[in-house]
């Protein structure tokens, strides 16, 4: 094969698929000549490789092909489009997903935390155990307090909020192993309950409630969500069902690590209930309001739009287009 005489038969054909190939807008017959135009380069290719192997030729021709295919399969989609189908659809129906669950880490949190104040404020030696009386009295006066108003709000909720971000973060990422979920969950809820029963045990009990109430209702709930998305990608790893081990953990992963986005921003709302409102010489029931009311806004989207976008076939996973074909089939 005479390779130069090749190239000059062919050279206004490559030129024209590589003006398709650049141009930034097709119309149906464009493609359909994109589409004729890049087989028989690939001929030429497949010609030229089995004549004379590698040569600045075949590699022009490969960088046309390239840039073609990238045409033809490559096109994004509209970004807005993507925010949209992420926020209305996909984030929403996994949240919804995640209802029963969290729904039964939040009482088992009850009830560990209470089993703990209760012990704690009702035992003389627990309660000593955690340092002297002097101490806790401390504490319970002016440390308890004291931690959301020390710092300035702006900067304490931004630090309230990249802390407990992380942490959910970790509970979706960790949750394969089963462990770290209902570790994170554990240790809050004895963390609430040795700080509830110290508060109880000198007679500061609303304030506790006062303090904790506005931002907790939010920042706990993201944390249950947290750990139940963690749990069932756990239980995708353990029990797959029809699907391969693989591709359940795959699958779980991907719907349910959309969670962790969306927390960030549930996170980001309590945190600044945490360091804007929490502190404030507010009247309790007002402040507690605000805080219920953040929590329903975020329950709203949870159940309301979650329930919609589940029913119509959602469920948090990415398109084929975004997560790419899981099995391919010959037929």
């Amino acid at each position: 094969m005479d390779l130069d005489a090749l190239t000059a038969a062919r050279r206004g054909e490559w030129e024209r698929l590589d003006a398709l190939g650049r141009s930034r807008s097709l119309s149906g017959r464009d493609v359909d000549e994109l589409i004729m135009r890049y087989r028989a380069a690939s001929a030429d290719l497949a010609e030229i490789k089995t004549a004379a192997g590698r040569t600045p030729q075949s590699d022009h021709v490969s960088t046309l092909l390239a840039r073609a295919r990238l045409r033809l399969t490559g096109t994004s989609d509209d970004p807005l489009r993507q925010l949209r189908r992420f926020f209305v659809q996909q984030l929403p129906a996994a949240l919804y997903r995640l209802r029963w669950t969290t729904l039964a880490i939040a009482a088992a949190f009850v009830v560990v935390g209470g089993l703990v104040a209760f012990w704690v404020s009702t035992d003389p030696a627990a309660l000593a155990a955690l340092g002297s009386r002097a101490d806790l009295q401390y504490y319970a006066e002016h440390s308890f307090t004291d931690y959301y108003r020390d710092n300035p709000a702006a900067v304490f909720a931004g630090t309230v909020w990249t802390n407990n971000a992380w942490i959910a973060v970790q509970c979706v990422l960790f949750g394969v192993s089963g462990i770290w979920p209902v570790y994170v969950v554990v240790q809050n809820a004895i963390g609430v309950g040795i700080a509830g029963a110290v508060m109880i045990s000198f007679g500061r009990g609303d304030v506790f409630l006062q303090f904790i109430a506005p931002h907790g209702l939010l920042e706990l709930t993201s944390v249950f969500v947290a750990a139940a998305a963690g749990l069932h990608v756990f239980w995708a790893w353990i029990a797959p069902g029809p699907r391969t081990r693989g591709e359940a953990l795959a699958a779980a992963g991907r719907s349910l690590a959309t969670v962790a986005v969306g927390l960030v921003f549930s996170l980001a709302l309590s945190g600044a209930v945490e360091g804007f409102v929490t502190p404030q010489n507010w009247p309790w029931p007002v402040k507690v309001a605000i805080g219920a009311f953040a929590l329903g806004i975020f329950l709203v989207y949870m159940l309301v739009v979650g329930r919609r976008a589940f029913r119509a076939g959602q469920t948090g996973d990415l398109t084929e287009y975004e997560a790419g074909t899981p099995r391919l089939v010959a037929g």
